[in-house]
């Protein structure tokens, strides 16, 4: 039989498959125990923003001054914790009145439409040492969709009036058309006045609520 004829197959050993490493389950802090409950951003300590490419070539930066939250943190079991955050549209500053009143406009927030965005946790997950993965839904402008924080755990301490406070860091980075905030004006070069990507950022400093302590 001539092995190299059209058609003909040569079939040849499985090779044996490659021993695979099991995978190791991260486990929370059994120090962080102690931190399980509820907890409030303290507004004047924390800073819920974002950023996003202007005109190609500058970053503009911005925050929400205004907000509600309720976060609830178990540190012996992370999956059951849990957050919700509600901002006020209208309280969005990036630092120029003009632009302020643009991004509070029919254009992008709209906030006399829609006066509030509000993120609210699915899951959560502890993906390393002191790093979680919290799922949730975002809503901005009466549309909602799924979103993944990368939260980062800074620390926890008691400060000189007694209160406990808890600090974490978070990101993620959407596409604003998603939620319908699509305006947008073209360069002369030809790109886009302001980027399709916009980072959200949490920087958190978190009080125990009152009914905790």
């Amino acid at each position: 039989m001539n092995f190299f004829s059209r058609g003909t197959t040569i079939r040849r050993p499985a090779a044996p498959a490659a021993p695979t490493t099991p995978a190791v389950a991260v486990m929370p802090d059994p120090a962080l125990a102690a931190l399980s409950g509820e907890w409030m951003i303290d507004p004047a300590h924390s800073r819920i923003g974002f950023s996003v490419r202007h005109a190609m070539v500058t970053t503009v930066r911005g925050s929400f001054g205004s907000y509600e939250s309720r976060l609830y943190f178990d540190g012996r079991n992370p999956v059951r914790s849990r957050a919700d955050i509600v901002l006020h549209t209208a309280s969005v500053d990036t630092g120029v009145e003009q632009r302020d009143a643009h991004l509070i406009g029919r254009d992008f927030l709209d906030a006399a439409t829609y006066p509030q965005m509000r993120f609210t946790s699915t899951a959560v997950q502890l993906v390393g040492k002191d790093v979680y993965r919290m799922a949730g839904d975002l809503t901005i402008r009466g549309t909602t969709h799924p979103v993944e924080l990368d939260l980062t755990y800074i620390g926890h301490v008691t400060d000189p009036f007694g209160y406990e406070r808890v600090g974490f860091d978070g990101t993620t980075t959407i596409n604003r058309s998603d939620w319908g905030l699509t305006y947008n004006a073209r360069l002369a070069e030809g790109g886009a006045m302001v980027s399709e990507r916009l980072r959200l950022q949490f920087d958190i400093a978190a009080i125990r609520s009152t009914s905790e302590r």
